[in-house]
């Protein structure tokens, strides 16, 4: 007996409520006991990246009607990476609560998840895990390329590169205003290497999608060509029985590792898999992206890491080709929604364009995989993203130049005053999941005019918060725990030396550990964690874990399965 039986079957009083009350234009036989397809739909005209997911959402309809389904569009929580504040990741879990329970408490077996913008996949992946119905992701597409002065603009890249060169008077504020119009070309997400194109990709690696369709551009029209597909296919897995917890297992997992490193993908990844492992019980630590990925070499000749963009990528042979140069070192266990492993779908994958895609022997960057770094600084690890970063400064001592706070930042940073240095190390504290509250996207800290101006265009840089995936420079991210939680973080002084060793996977402030567990919490940093009194805000803060285990709430993690309510009526 279908799930969605449980409220269509049967004679009484409330199965007639049910289906009375769907009967608005569908036929008796709607009810009969064919699998209700819910499309969890992320659809917003507030989410400029998933603007266009409502035409997709009419193909997925076509699919499934066409494979004996019925489909029902299911609008969830949406969330705008470049619209809401404080930040997206604020809200990240609660978007996952919310359609986790929208799917448990409604008559469908199956689910398509519509997601683009940075939170949307991560969020509608871990509320399938966590209900445990045949679900299947589809990507909303990266925009075209935009090109400003006949050069390329890759969205979110290029604002870090322009803006910086405006604070450093090489560029008129005229001129960069002028870029503004060219950037976004087309409908879809960021077009570079972003957080967005990464968990598209990192999708597929997992095996939640329909195998080659993450990377369609979003106004190709093969997307939708797949989107229909796709509406076929999860008719197909409720037959089967085909759930995300047969998909996401641990060898799936390692896959999307391996994927991260040679796409030269998002660090924000690293808590996207360790929050959606979580709701799986499937064991992944911040060591398994080290241990798994550092060897893996970067493939994909992509901004922020490198020079295209992702319709570039997508031309070039896409994501499968780059697999297929590290096959070997994909699981062949893992599955995908189709019930066959991945690995069997990169046999006829090709590299089209050399320079977008490289080959094993010639990669953009022989080791690529995210480092994790442990220390004084960061007893539980922080990461950091060597593909982005700067050679030179992966081995750095430099005394701390220390910000308490986003506003502290701002205040100071232009200052032709400010006692700094190109060696400096920049320290920007309060950010984590706990101190914002939310884990912003601010740890790319702008660098100061002065040195700027000096031709100075990267520096070591250290916060609890993440950077947008779109963004470069060496940064080390989601330091754990953060200050807000009684990291040394929050014991650092100005003046302080900080030594980072990526390549000995260390980060150290050079005092005694004695002496720095002795001192207070700086009170500038302590009175600007934030303190929300009530709603959601109040809710996150006092249940939110740390970086280092995915940042989801303590009582979200594991799943409940996909158990039908008691009855309404």
């Amino acid at each position: 007996m279908r799930r969605s039986s449980r409220w269509y079957a049967g004679t009484d009083r409330n199965a007639y409520i049910h289906r009375a009350w769907m009967r608005r234009g569908l036929p008796s036989r709607a009810f009969d006991g064919r699998p209700q397809i819910a499309i969890a739909n992320t659809a917003s005209d507030l989410v400029p990246c998933n603007m266009h997911l409502d035409e997709v959402a009419e193909h997925v309809k076509r699919g499934v009607w066409e494979a004996g389904g019925v489909p029902l569009n299911l609008p969830v929580v949406s969330l705008g990476e470049t619209q809401v504040r404080p930040t997206a990741m604020l809200w990240r879990n609660m978007a996952a609560m919310a359609t986790e329970e929208m799917l448990r408490a409604n008559p469908i077996d199956g689910v398509v998840l519509l997601g683009g913008c940075d939170k949307t996949i991560p969020a509608l992946l871990m509320a399938a895990a966590s209900v445990d119905l045949p679900a299947v992701v589809v990507p909303g597409g990266p925009m075209l390329t935009g090109h400003f002065r006949g050069r390329p603009l890759g969205c979110g890249t290029d604002v870090w590169r322009l803006s910086e060169e405006v604070r450093g008077g090489r560029l008129s504020e005229a001129e960069f205003l002028r870029s503004e119009s060219s950037m976004i070309r087309s409908k879809g997400h960021c077009n570079t290497m972003g957080t967005a194109s990464t968990m598209s990709l990192l999708a597929e690696a997992l095996g939640m999608t329909l195998p080659g369709l993450a990377g369609t551009p979003a106004p190709d029209s093969r997307l939708l060509a797949g989107a229909h597909e796709s509406g076929g296919l999860v008719v197909e897995m409720v037959a089967a029985g085909r759930r995300p917890s047969a998909v996401l297992t641990r060898a799936s997992f390692s896959n999307a590792i391996v994927a991260l490193a040679a796409i030269g993908g998002s660090t924000n990844a690293v808590v996207h898999l360790l929050a959606i492992a979580g709701r799986l019980g499937v064991e992944l630590t911040l060591d398994d992206f080290d241990r798994t990925g550092s060897g893996v070499p970067l493939l994909v000749d992509l901004q922020p890491a490198g020079r295209r963009l992702m319709d570039d990528l997508y031309r070039a042979g896409g994501l499968h080709a780059v697999l297929n140069q590290v096959r070997d070192l994909l699981d062949p266990e893992a599955i995908t929604v189709t019930g066959r492993p991945l690995v069997d779908h990169l046999d006829d994958a090709t590299i089209h364009d050399g320079d977008v895609i490289r080959t094993r022997d010639q990669p953009v960057l022989q080791d690529a995989g995210i480092a994790v770094l442990y220390g004084n600084l960061a007893p539980d690890g922080a990461v950091i993203k060597p593909a982005a970063a700067s050679s030179h400064l992966l081995k750095h001592r430099g005394a701390a130049l220390v910000f308490d706070s986003v506003e502290d930042l701002y205040a100071r940073l232009d200052d032709p005053g400010l006692d700094v240095t190109p060696d400096s190390v920049l320290i920007l504290r309060g950010c984590g999941p706990k101190g914002y509250p939310g884990m912003p996207e601010v740890a790319n800290l702008p660098l100061p005019p002065k040195l700027l101006a000096q031709g100075v265009r990267d520096m070591v840089r250290i916060c609890d918060g993440r950077m947008s995936g779109t963004a470069y420079g060496t940064v080390v991210l989601h330091v754990a725990p953060e200050a807000a939680a009684g990291g040394p973080l929050a014991r650092v002084r100005t003046g302080d030396m900080i030594i980072l060793d990526v390549p000995g996977r260390r980060l150290d402030i050079d005092i005694p550990d004695e002496k720095l567990a002795a001192r207070e919490p700086a009170p500038a940093a302590v009175n600007a964690f934030a303190r929300p009194s009530r709603g959601w805000q109040r809710l996150y803060l006092e249940t939110v874990q740390q970086a280092n285990t995915g940042a989801d709430l303590d009582f979200l993690v594991g799943s409940s399965g996909d158990h039908v309510p008691r009855e309404s009526h």
